[in-house]
């Protein structure tokens, strides 16, 4: 043994050449604090053993290194300016010490090689890469950029506009793509890794491979004449400010990092790096990016945690009502390895089911990602069925039907009656409490609501919600399932909405009493997209949930919350749906809609909603865009308030998940809480009394107006 630590060992592996393996305890390798210390001694010293002349780095696990420890990001973020350019520093001149070492060098990289893991290779002479490996610099999803030498090395090997491509979208990129651009050096199977990366070393070592040519190109400026530096930077600079619209400040730093080291050696383009990463480091879009990730590590955990208390294993599926979700969640099960059968009482509807089951299989099919025999054996998974009898095999049944309680507990109680007695029920409904569809059943304990999102394959929330009388057996057997779908489960207590519709409302109805009041929705939707960062403004996202969708979940929620969110006598959605302009499902709504050459809806202008309108509007009145954010955003955060201290939501991480994946709340943002601990909730309160004559949405509880007294932050940062 050469050398040894917590989280890796060095030994001979074949005569003078060293294997240098990860081996840290847990499921994966990462480079935290101090396994990057111990890692700088032991390479001190292991450059001054001549018996090496050449050195491996593997893994013991299923991958590579998946990157840095995030857990310590954000107590290192707090530091000043000054001491993270230190940390960092201390960080890249461990990867600078790899690259320095007096013999060749290579990475056996299988699995994923992500962040710090990918720079590791980075730092190399070589990479040699089984076939299954994805490597990648994924850092600007935490609101950072490489910090660990990756915007110095991957220009100088891949190329500039191949590195800018990598780094500002953070992909991983597959072994074969990886090999065509230069970042791996050879693509073998995984029985072949280590075999082949010692050979390579062999060759090196005997000279027969330049390893010090390799070596000096990572060293050098990068090889690119003025002009041709204008033009690919100017376009990558275009190209992430159109992506980003300027709230996410990690894609566009890196940019400006890789420009202003493009003629400088290996110190100083570090230096440049190092001084760019900590200035990221310190925004409020890192901390809300990297909270992100740690609330949803925290809600994946937690997750994991009910579904292996589940009593039942669900071998077989159902979904009743076909149709574009029924469909949805059809092709989900069967994709994810669950068998499941597609009950409907109308065979165009199946026939509706099954054709969106296949159509989203077949993009997978042309796109290179499923084989046509694997796409055939998924949909030999959903049995199609106008047979009630076919759903006696079924552990679990996602009831899917119109959106109506009575209809909903009609089809539920049938079901009841016929399934056998362990079967689980679950109702995809948005709005309609549990405890009331669970008033029909015998067996409520069994049943809990199960709310998926459209389109089911894209988005990641599924929303569990506990009745009153719903087991803890039944909760863990549908988080179960939901993962087993690929889903991020979150379990929240039932109310009119639940979490994320009853959240959601108040936020519509705070942007139509703005139109109401003479407000232009085009400005409102490009304010609320352009300025606070939502993928779509609330017209927009009114014309794509359905104006008659809408419009039926105001009634509910009016009748839960009478107080609070009573239909208005002046209503925008209202108006839409007495005139039957439902949005993008009939083309006509807050715009209208016609699809563009690639058959997708495109929205337009219409007059004739702004001559609707007229008749429920005051005259047009430009408003400021802080008040238009704070109009539409106050009656939302107050509702995520209510719902964490009335525990409908059991954590802000919860909530915040739910936000982001369930209506898109800005990541940048970090979520409403995170949105909170970054405004200050004194601040949102006394914003909030400014607007309190506007109605009891903007009226803050007693609860947060104590928490605001308080001083109350929902997440603390623990150096």
């Amino acid at each position: 043994m050469l050398y040894k630590s917590d989280s890796f060992e060095v030994a001979f592996i074949k005569d003078n050449i060293a294997e240098f393996k990860f081996c840290a305890d847990g499921s994966v390798n990462k480079l935290s604090q101090q396994t990057l210390q111990d890692c700088a001694l032991a390479l001190k010293e292991l450059a001054t053993n001549s018996d090496i002349k050449g050195m491996v780095f593997t893994s013991d696990k299923d991958h590579f290194i998946i990157g840095a420890d995030i857990f310590e990001f954000l107590p290192t973020f707090t530091k000043p300016q000054e001491e993270l350019v230190a940390w960092i520093k201390n960080a890249t001149d461990v990867f600078d010490a790899i690259e320095d070492l007096p013999f060749p060098t290579l990475s056996a990289v299988n699995g994923m090689a992500l962040g710090g893991g990918c720079e590791w290779a980075l730092a190399t002479d070589y990479r040699v890469a089984s076939s299954n490996a994805k490597i990648g610099l994924p850092e600007v999803k935490l609101g950072i950029m490489p910090g660990f030498g990756g915007t110095v090395r991957l220009p100088r090997l891949i190329g500039a506009d191949n590195a800018m491509t990598w780094i500002t979208t953070g992909k991983e990129n597959r072994a074969a793509d990886a090999l065509k651009v230069g970042a791996f050096d050879a693509v073998v199977s995984a029985d072949k890794l280590l075999e082949s990366s010692i050979a390579t070393l062999e060759q090196a070592i005997a000279g027969k491979l330049d390893w010090q040519a390799k070596r000096q190109v990572k060293l050098q400026p990068l090889k690119m004449n003025r002009v041709e530096q204008g033009m690919s930077f100017a376009m990558a600079e275009g190209m992430v400010m159109g992506q980003t619209k300027g709230h996410y400040p990690a894609p566009v730093m890196a940019v400006k990092t890789i420009k202003a080291a493009a003629n400088c050696e290996r110190a100083e383009a570090m230096a440049i790096e190092n001084a760019n990463f900590a200035k990221l480091a310190a925004t409020s879009e890192a901390a809300a990016q990297t909270g992100i990730f740690l609330a949803d590590q925290y809600i994946k955990g937690k997750a994991k945690k009910q579904a292996k208390h589940s009593e039942l294993e669900i071998k077989q599926a159902a979904v009743l009502g076909a149709g574009i979700m029924g469909g949805g969640i059809a092709y989900q099960s069967a994709y994810k390895g669950t068998p499941i059968i597609m009950k409907d009482i109308n065979q165009d509807a199946l026939g509706l089911g099954m054709g969106e089951a296949s159509k989203l299989l077949g993009k997978k099919v042309q796109r290179g990602h499923m084989a046509m025999d694997k796409m055939v054996a998924t949909l030999g998974k959903i049995k199609p069925t106008l047979n009630d009898a076919d759903l006696q095999s079924a552990d679990i049944v996602v009831e899917a039907v119109v959106e109506n309680p009575k209809v909903k507990q009609a089809v539920l109680a049938g079901l009841e009656k016929d399934l056998p007695a362990g079967t689980i029920l679950t109702s995809n409904t948005s709005t309609i409490r549990i405890d009331e569809l669970a008033s029909a059943l015998e067996k409520p304990e069994n049943f809990c609501g199960m709310h998926f999102f459209n389109p089911v394959p894209k988005m990641p929330l599924v929303e569990i919600i506990r009745g009153e009388k719903t087991s803890e057996a039944t909760i863990n057997a549908v988080v179960d399932y939901a993962l087993k779908l690929g889903k991020s489960p979150i379990v929240v207590n039932d109310c009119p909405g639940f979490f994320v519709n009853r959240v959601l409302f108040p936020y519509f109805a705070g942007f139509s009493k703005l139109v109401v009041e003479g407000a232009d929705f085009t400005k409102v939707d490009k304010v609320m997209e352009n300025v606070f960062g939502w993928p779509m403004g609330p017209a927009y996202l009114l014309d794509v949930v359905g104006i008659d969708t809408a419009y039926h979940c105001t009634g509910v929620m009016a009748d839960g919350f009478p107080e609070r969110m009573a239909r208005q006598d002046k209503d925008p959605v209202t108006v839409f749906a007495n005139e039957k302009r439902f949005g993008q499902k009939n083309g006509a709504g807050f715009y209208q809609y016609a699809p563009d050459r690639r058959g997708r809806l495109k929205k337009a202008k219409d007059a004739t909603a702004t001559e609707l309108l007229s008749a429920i509007t005051d005259a047009p009145k430009d408003f400021d865009k802080q008040e238009i954010i704070d109009r539409c955003m106050i009656p939302m955060i107050n509702e995520v308030l209510l719902c964490l201290q009335e525990g409908i939501v059991a954590s802000p991480q919860e909530a915040d998940m739910a936000l982001i994946y369930g209506i898109g709340f800005p990541p940048f943002r970090g979520g409403a809480f995170r949105y909170l601990d970054q405004t200050g909730l004194a601040n949102f309160v006394a914003t909030a009394d400014k607007y309190a004559h506007l109605g009891a949405i903007y009226q803050v509880s007693d609860e947060t107006r104590k928490w605001a007294e308080e001083g109350r932050v929902f997440y603390k940062v623990e150096g």
